[in-house]
């Protein structure tokens, strides 16, 4: 090779990295070493759940991609007395039900328990049963699962949403093959 460097891409994932469904991505607090995967996603939002601010790297990034940075921050459910706040996760699942914002990544430190809460309530909004909202949320969560997150899961209030929602119509998109339910606010001219 000449004296010119070759910039490699690594393309790695950020931590707890997976597709939660079309054009809704969740994992762990992104380093700059996966800015390259996170190009390859063509994001246009980012739900930022950790109450810290987001740091100026990333800030970087994000604009310098045109990426909207969507901060809710919060601390996690921890016993006896700390929770998410409800309208919290009904601000978060507008963001992720408006196609507008995706594709969308969501993600707190590790990608486990907040972020764990947001996708179980967004899957219970989806008609999941239970055990298997569970099932998910205990796979990333491992060794580190909470009851208290489960509980909260549990007694998420899906009505809630679906009033926050009026004003929105349903749009399908056919997908690989599959017909895929999205919400999209309605434009009014």
């Amino acid at each position: 090779m000449g004296a010119e460097a070759v910039r490699v891409s690594t393309m790695e994932p950020p931590p707890n990295f997976e597709m939660v469904d079309v054009g809704i991505y969740r994992s762990g607090f992104p380093e700059p070493a996966n800015f390259d995967f996170l190009d390859s996603l063509k994001l246009r939002s980012i739900v930022y759940l950790c109450p810290e601010k987001y740091p100026e790297t990333n800030v970087g990034y994000l604009r310098s991609r045109g990426i909207r940075l969507f901060h809710l921050g919060t601390d996690g459910n921890k016993e006896p007395f700390m929770t998410i706040p409800k309208d919290l996760i009904n601000n978060a699942l507008s963001v992720l039900l408006d196609i507008r914002n995706h594709p969308v990544l969501i993600h707190c430190k590790r990608g486990k328990h907040r972020t764990g809460c947001l996708v179980g309530c967004f899957r219970k909004l989806q008609n999941w049963c239970l055990s298997s909202v569970f099932e998910e949320y205990q796979r990333f969560a491992g060794a580190k699962s909470r009851i208290a997150d489960l509980k909260y899961i549990e007694m998420f209030d899906v009505t809630s949403i679906r009033q926050c929602l009026l004003g929105i119509i349903y749009q399908y998109h056919h997908t690989c093959g599959s017909q895929v339910r999205r919400l999209a606010y309605q434009e009014r001219s």
